[in-house]
């Protein structure tokens, strides 16, 4: 059994979903895992999917079916699953929308060697001002010896100069 993953992009419309469930369905596959959503007007997301090797074949030729209905699919081979260590963390964070904000964020856990395993952003009103408020969870995975109170001391080293609000709390395997 292989493990591939679609990528998707194109106009949101009603129907798109079900296509790509008829293209994964018609050549054997499995569709476990997905992401999918409206993101700048357009539909995008990924799926993956566990097919025999032997129809990943049949997998792109459904998918072609798909792209002539105007969305663009994109079909790779997904990565050996490899056993990750360390310690899992949820990282959530408000502030007022400013550009830079991920830039900074990610900058300081990467300089942990710290892996963003998940990443949602997005931007809602204020409730009193109604002003844009920038709002980011992320899940993250300690590298090994690394303790939490560095992570969180190296969020709240940038915080002011962002002005974010950060909550860094242990998180359960996903």
């Amino acid at each position: 059994m292989a493990s591939v993953i679609l990528s998707v992009i194109g106009s949101d419309r009603p129907g798109l979903t079900e296509a790509l469930a008829r293209a994964v369905l018609s050549a054997d596959g499995n569709w476990l895992e997905s992401h999918l959503s409206r993101l700048g007007g357009l539909y995008v997301g990924s799926v993956l999917v566990a097919i025999d090797r032997d129809r990943v074949d049949d997998l792109r030729a459904a998918v072609r079916a798909v792209d002539v209905e105007g969305l663009d699919v994109r079909i790779a081979d997904a990565a050996e699953a490899t056993v990750a260590s360390g310690e899992v963390l949820q990282l959530s964070l408000v502030g007022q929308d400013r550009p830079g904000i991920v830039r900074l964020v990610t900058a300081a856990l990467s300089a942990l060697d710290v892996n963003i395993e998940a990443l949602d952003t997005r931007i809602r009103a204020e409730p009193h001002s109604g002003a844009p408020l920038f709002h980011m969870e992320a899940r993250l995975r300690l590298p090994a010896g690394l303790a939490a109170n560095k992570v969180q001391g190296a969020l709240e080293d940038i915080s002011a100069e962002i002005m974010v609000d950060t909550s860094l709390t242990s998180a359960k395997e996903p």
